[in-house]
């Protein structure tokens, strides 16, 4: 049983996968430059919009975080599973999440974050 709050619980989630969903996004745009597509510029705006948008909110929610006195550390991982500790407030707990899982949950937040970026309004001159 936990004794982490559900919002406590989303924030070290958000704090497991942004950070991944940032690390694809960096290897996309290596990979977008050193490709023969024609046209990379529209391509590496779209990952760079997104990736500040991610930064920002990383940032926030590591500030809220340290504000509830909130760590989270990776112990362990093998091919099946990841293994972190959950610190707050004086007690640690380990939660193990399923690899694949993650892949897929960082796939959803890249999918939200791109549909996010096409719906902005753009500046055009």
């Amino acid at each position: 049983m936990t004794r982490l709050s559900k919002e406590q619980i989303n924030l070290f989630e958000q704090a497991i996968y942004l950070p991944l969903l940032l690390i694809v996004l960096e290897r996309d745009t290596t990979i977008i430059k050193d490709s023969s597509i024609k046209l990379k510029e529209p391509y590496l705006a779209l990952i760079d919009q997104v990736m500040r948008k991610i930064q920002l909110q990383l940032k926030q929610i590591k500030l809220d975080m340290k504000k509830q006195q909130m760590k989270l550390h990776k112990l362990k991982q093998d091919e099946s599973f990841t293994m972190y500790a959950f610190l707050f407030n004086g007690y640690e707990e380990h939660h193990n999440y399923f690899n694949p899982r993650i892949r897929n949950r960082v796939n959803e937040l890249l999918m939200q974050y791109i549909v996010k970026a096409e719906d902005s309004p753009t500046n055009e001159k």
